[in-house]
């Protein structure tokens, strides 16, 4: 049996075991994969059902930190025009050894099939004994430094100490400091360094930005931006980042968008790839798309994106495919 037959293939948050004929075999392991900070098993067994299960490798970090795991586990059936079982979605289950998941499925499979693991969130328990932590929130927030100055920055955007040029943006006005926006942007430095109109009337026009997005824009220039706060505008953010230059914002984005890639944005994350030039979200994207399956599962959004969206793009997706179908 080739080495292929227990490597399960992973991207952020997914993991895909394909598994091409048990045959007489009752038992088979897979090799161990990574997802967040632990290393996992899928095993199946085939006694009078099939029993699937999924489990952390048995370690000191199993042990003294176990995962709480929230995930979606499918089966599908390659050789059945991709016929999926899927167990109800598991919420905050802590799993430390091998029978903390399993499950019996009492439908036959035969030849190809795919178990099909979408990890939606990753906790460990909170070391003073308050809700579990999850582990894809902490990532962001752990890159800020020197906590006290960037809050005495953030301090100075908050409460306008001192401010000396003011933003109009689509839907209102905020003040700002020269001096922190063009040490933080290029494009900002320019404006204040040349006879440019900013310069002179001490005023900045942005129309095409909403004052809530540009508030959370500026709070991280200012090093203040909560987590949630910075997901829920990351792609506005993503696109104030190319405009104005911030290349650190830009890989902060590019980043965050690549961990949580799913059925409904991966075809608008795909595009802002593209137009961003972001290449290994644009792999990413590709591989969950053709490698993991996915494509047929959004095949009318596809059938729209292909009517109207980039050709290039849509060459890429078939390339993907054509390059995937090679390797069977």
């Amino acid at each position: 049996m080739s080495e292929s037959a227990f490597r399960v293939e992973t991207t952020a948050r997914l993991a895909q075991w394909r598994i091409d004929n048990l045959g007489s075999c009752t038992y088979r392991k897979s090799d161990p994969f990574k997802i967040g900070n632990w290393n996992w098993h899928l095993s199946v067994e085939k006694n009078r059902a099939l029993y699937l299960r999924l489990h952390p490798e048995i370690s000191n970090l199993t042990r003294d930190n176990p995962p709480i795991a929230s995930f979606i586990i499918r089966v599908i059936c390659s050789a059945d025009d991709r016929k999926a079982l899927t167990h109800p979605e598991i919420t905050d289950k802590q799993l430390k050894n091998n029978d903390d998941f399993v499950w019996p499925i009492e439908v036959p499979f035969t030849g190809k099939f795919i178990i099909d693991v979408e990890f939606l969130d990753l906790k460990t328990a909170s070391p003073n004994g308050g809700e579990p932590c999850s582990i894809w929130a902490e990532g962001f927030t752990t890159k800020q430094s020197n906590e006290t100055a960037l809050a005495c920055l953030g301090r100075m955007l908050t409460e306008g100490i001192n401010t000396d040029i003011i933003i109009n943006v689509s839907d209102g006005s905020i003040g700002a400091h020269r001096a922190v926006l063009a040490s933080r942007s290029p494009v900002f430095h320019s404006m204040f360094s040349h006879n440019l109109q900013e310069k002179e009337l001490s005023t900045i026009n942005i129309p095409d930005m909403s004052i809530e997005v540009f508030q959370a824009f500026l709070r991280y220039i200012y090093g203040n931006i909560k987590h949630e706060e910075f997901r829920t505008h990351r792609l506005a953010l993503l696109q104030a980042a190319d405009k104005y230059d911030i290349l650190d914002l830009k890989e902060v984005c590019h980043e965050s968008l690549m961990e949580d890639i799913d059925a409904k944005n991966v075809l608008e994350r795909l595009q802002n790839a593209n137009l961003y030039q972001l290449h290994k979200l644009k792999t990413s994207c590709l591989r969950y798309l053709v490698k993991f399956g996915k494509i047929y599962d959004i095949r009318d959004d596809l059938n729209a994106f292909l009517q109207c969206g980039d050709r290039e793009l849509i060459a890429d997706i078939f390339n993907e495919v054509l390059n995937t179908w090679k390797g069977f």
